[in-house]
């Protein structure tokens, strides 16, 4: 059986996206990504600083050493991570000074 041409439309439509229409480059994904990476980091950052505390801690010197192998597994993540997304000094600065500004979020109409 000969295909149609409603059939090459469709399959033309399908090649394209949804509607036949090709999809646009936008930016909102790609910045919602970049935000959830960046929030990510910032979360790192405080997994590091609390370690760093833990060592200084006197209660805590039993388990120095493992510590220590945590401190260094989680800077190694945060290298490979800010290497991996390419994310620079003035955007860790930028986002965890946003989040401060941020307060918690609350419900309304409750």
């Amino acid at each position: 059986m000969k295909p149609t041409r409603s059939d090459d439309l469709s399959r033309e439509e399908f090649r394209r996206g949804r509607g036949g229409h090709r999809r646009k480059e936008r930016g909102g994904a790609k910045t919602f990504r970049r935000g959830r990476a960046l929030e990510f980091l910032a979360r790192m950052n405080t997994r590091r600083d609390t370690l760093k505390q833990q060592l200084e801690t006197p209660e805590l010197q039993t388990i120095h050493p493992v510590l220590v192998g945590e401190l260094k597994a989680v800077d190694m993540v945060i290298a490979e991570f800010t290497q991996l997304f390419e994310i620079h000094e003035d955007e860790i600065h930028e986002s965890s000074s946003a989040s401060e500004d941020k307060p918690g979020e609350t419900v309304h109409g409750e």
